[in-house]
């Protein structure tokens, strides 16, 4: 089963997020912020983190300069942005970030993007 790690702000939107994988063959778990998020990236493996650009503590980029390399390499990365203008985008690619969802976004939009990019 593929670990997701869902890291939002906003619990409104991790809960969409998580209801609608639920029943899909994903192990979802939550960071309601940056720095909650980078303590659960350093324990805990996961194959794809759907990460908030702006967050409190820590932003989304924030996680990612401190991630280690070798964490950052087991791990795809999806932005979720209010960010679209390019050189946002660039600083996002810069850190690690292969995907990027413009919020606000499908939740279908969003399941079909992660099978994508698991496989």
């Amino acid at each position: 089963m593929k670990r997701i790690l869902v890291a939002d702000d906003e619990m409104i939107l991790r809960m969409l997020i998580v209801d609608t994988f639920e029943g899909l063959q994903y192990d979802v778990q939550e960071a309601e912020d940056g720095s909650q998020a980078l303590e659960k990236l350093m324990e805990t493996q996961y194959d794809l983190v759907i990460l908030d650009y702006m967050m409190p503590n820590m932003t989304g980029i924030e996680v990612l300069e401190q991630l280690p390399a070798s964490k950052k390499a087991q791990l795809e990365i999806l932005m979720l942005t209010a960010k679209t203008q390019e050189r946002d985008k660039e600083r996002m690619t810069a850190v690690g970030a292969r995907y990027f969802m413009a919020k606000p976004f499908s939740p279908l939009e969003l399941v079909a993007l992660v099978e994508e990019i698991l496989g």
